[in-house]
């Protein structure tokens, strides 16, 4: 029963213990924890020599209240060299033994904790000195060519090291590798006695430190003894072309193994021949074979050379091309020359030399003739690439190439005008060959005066004259001439022809109809006209407005503006402008009065009159107004007869009796005549009025024109029908008043 309980007790502690373990590291993550400083420092100094201990210590000053982990990174230029995790607060250290020029660069030191890192500021290890290097060789004593194992060593050194090797004080072979030696096999060809040494440099980041050079090691190079040997048949300078040229290409002395030897026989890049021990070459001698011949010899990576310099003389020289003359034109004779000048003499003579002509790869001449050939003028175009050939001997030279262009005769000028042409003012006068070999000399003419020259040497040149007309006459005086071969008479153009703009002059606006008759209600229109040449634009204007009455573009020398039904508002001072490709003009102002219809004058006139009429009428019915005023004042008697001879009488006593006046009554035929007796014409009453005597007393009347009635019949009731009309009437109908 003991026995199965004992594992159960274990478990419980196991659990326990690891359960305590869990609480404490949760406990030491959960420590809070604050950073003060992060510093790393180098020991003994920042600068010290190679072979020196140098301590890294980074030192983390961390606030926090339990346990905490802390990560250490050494960097050494950005590139971790070092890492450590402690957890205790003593600075991390690390150690360089024995520093080396390869340690030198910045350090910086990096410390995690849980959520949070610090980085210390950059401190810069500089170490100096390097070690010596050693120069290793595996044999001192060779023959040439073979292979040599050459060593370099650089002791305790370490990093990225670029070693060098050196012959005679020249470099020989370099190699980088990241360790402190290298070894290379090196070959060597030239025999003698050679110095042989090393150097080194270790490469840091952003430069190279180099290192003293090593021990010399004399090495002794023995020359091979065999030797290339070239020759020349015939030998000397007695070789002249078309004689037969052997050349042979050999090895002199001994070699115990001759399977790796070759040999070749060479002029320059060209390859005559080869063979493994000898190489010969056969030719018939040129002249063009003079120069340098070369034998080599190859064992191995070992290569000897000999040459040979052969010089051949010419048999006869090369031909040279000529022509007569140096310039011609289509159409003209050309003379072809083809020469040898010099020549062997003691093996040919001048005449064994034949030529032949060509044109473009084909031949003029058929057969070979003594040099001299003659180009026909009648060849439509004598222009080509010609070359000639000489033979002598089965030998064949040519010429050098000869291009002929056969000029081309200038063609009839065209003579223009190089933008608007206006009297007065300076232009450019253009003449131009559409054909004609250059160089063209223009000549421009006025009438039978040269007025200037000049030379278009350049296909893009031009000949241009300054001109000045004074008159649009003067254009047809002009004329050019053009010559590009002295032999031959100039080309005259025609005369010059194109349009002449005469600036604009005498400038004028009229009216129409005329300003005294310009009246209200009829057209009106402005005439502005200029002497010039058109097109012409017009503007019209009225004094106080900026912008135009009416524009209009003309070719004509006058244009007109018509203003429909004017009227008093169109009175105003005008004024126009005439524009061209001149100049612009201004007529004078023009001042328009707008008169007064002739209708309106006619009205204005008869309702004067009317005026006047009724004026008049009014003071003719105020006047009897005031006279039957006074009628109607007093009595009125019968008629009682008048003597015409009592006129004395009544004219003594008109100072005392009253005045009587007499009225003549129109009475109407009534119109019922039932009523009345029928009567025919009119009948007169007569009516006396006596008018009182001025302040008479008693006298009350009214004498502004109170009219008062007499009923003369009360049996006639027209009689008072009439006198009440003649009252409402008018009264220029009643009689002239009898005194």
């Amino acid at each position: 029963m003991w026995e199965p309980q004992q594992p159960s007790v274990r478990m419980v502690t196991r659990l326990l213990l690891l359960t305590s373990a869990l609480l404490s590291t949760c406990q030491a993550v959960e420590s809070p924890a604050l950073f003060t400083s992060v510093t790393l420092t180098l020991e003994p100094s920042n600068a010290v020599s190679q072979g020196t201990n140098v301590t890294v210590r980074c030192q983390a000053l961390v606030s926090s209240s339990g346990f905490l982990n802390r990560k250490y990174t050494i960097y050494k230029d950005n590139t971790v060299v070092y890492t450590e995790s402690i957890t205790t607060a003593e600075d991390l250290i690390y150690s360089l033994r024995m520093a080396r020029v390869a340690n030198t660069g910045k350090y910086k030191c990096k410390v995690n904790i849980p959520g949070k890192e610090l980085s210390s500021s950059s401190e810069k290890l500089t170490v100096t000195g390097l070690q010596t290097p050693v120069l290793s060789v595996d044999k001192r004593v060779f023959s040439e060519g073979e292979e040599v194992t050459v060593g370099c060593k650089a002791p305790g050194e370490s990093g990225a090291i670029v070693f060098y090797f050196y012959k005679d004080s020249k470099e020989l072979y370099e190699e980088r590798v990241d360790a402190n030696h290298v070894e290379t096999r090196l070959r060597f060809n030239n025999a003698g006695d050679h110095r042989l040494h090393c150097d080194y440099r270790v490469i840091l980041l952003t430069d190279s430190v180099p290192s003293n050079a090593s021990n010399n090691v004399v090495v002794t190079v023995k020359e091979l003894f065999i030797t290339p040997v070239i020759s020349v048949r015939p030998h000397g300078s007695m070789i002249i072309e078309g004689d037969n040229l052997d050349i042979s290409c050999s090895v002199s002395g001994n070699l115990q193994n001759s399977s790796g030897l070759k040999v070749f026989l060479s002029k320059g890049p060209t390859l005559l021949s080869s063979g493994q021990s000898k190489a010969n070459h056969s030719m018939r001698a040129l002249a063009e074979h003079s120069g340098e011949f070369q034998c080599s010899l190859e064992v191995g990576n070992v290569v000897k050379r000999a040459t040979e310099n052969v010089r051949i003389t010419e048999l006869f020289s090369q031909p040279v091309l000529t022509m007569y003359p140096t310039e011609v034109f289509e159409r003209e004779k050309i003379t072809l020359t083809c020469k040898s000048t010099n020549y062997s003499s003691d093996r040919i003579s001048s005449s064994d030399v034949k030529y032949s002509i060509y044109k473009d790869n084909y031949t003029l001449t058929p057969g070979s003739f003594n040099g001299i050939y003659v180009v026909p003028g009648v060849v439509p175009n004598s222009s080509g690439i010609y070359s000639c050939k000489a033979d002598a001997r089965m030998i064949s030279k040519y010429s050098a190439k000869l291009p002929v262009q056969a000029k081309v005769l200038v063609s009839k000028p065209e003579i223009t005008a190089i933008g608007r042409v206006i009297v007065g003012k300076p232009f450019q006068v253009r003449c131009h060959s559409d054909r004609g070999s250059l160089p063209i000399e223009y000549t421009l003419w006025k009438k039978y005066s040269e007025v200037n020259s000049t030379t278009v040497q350049q296909p893009h040149h031009q000949a241009i004259f300054p001109v000045t007309v004074q008159h649009y006459s003067d254009m047809q005086d002009y004329k050019c001439e053009a010559r590009n071969n002295p032999k031959i008479d100039t080309v005259v153009s025609n005369k010059l022809n194109t349009t002449v703009i005469v600036p604009l002059s005498n400038p004028g606006l009229s009216v129409v109809p005329d300003l005294l008759e310009v009246t209200e209600g009829n057209e009106m229109y402005l005439i502005c006209g200029v002497e010039g040449s058109p097109p012409v634009t017009f503007k019209w204007y009225r004094r106080g407005n900026v912008q135009p009455l009416f524009t209009t573009t003309s070719t004509q020398s006058s244009a007109s503006h018509r203003i429909k039904g004017v009227g008093n508002e169109h009175s105003g001072t005008y004024y126009c402008e005439a524009i061209n490709y001149a100049n612009m003009v201004r007529s004078q102002p023009v001042t328009v009065d707008v008169k007064m219809a002739t209708w309106k004058k006619g009205l204005i006139v008869a309702c004067c009159l009317l005026v006047v009429a009724l004026l008049a009428l009014a003071c003719v019915l105020r006047y009897n107004s005031k006279r039957v005023g006074v009628d109607a004042a007093v009595s009125v008697w019968s008629e009682r007869p008048v003597d015409p001879g009592s006129d004395g009488e009544s004219s003594a006593a008109s100072n005392n009796e009253p005045d009587v006046e007499y009225t003549e009554v129109v009475h109407r035929q009534p119109v019922d005549p039932a009523r009345a007796p029928l009567r025919k014409g009119t009948e007169t009453v007569y009516s006396e009025v006596q008018n009182s005597p001025t302040g008479a007393p008693g006298d009350h009347y009214d004498y502004q024109g109170s009219v008062e009635y007499a009923d003369l019949n009360g049996d006639q009731p027209e009689v008072n029908q009439a006198l009440l009309e003649v009252n409402h009437q008018d009264h220029h109908d009643l009689p002239v008043p009898v005194e």
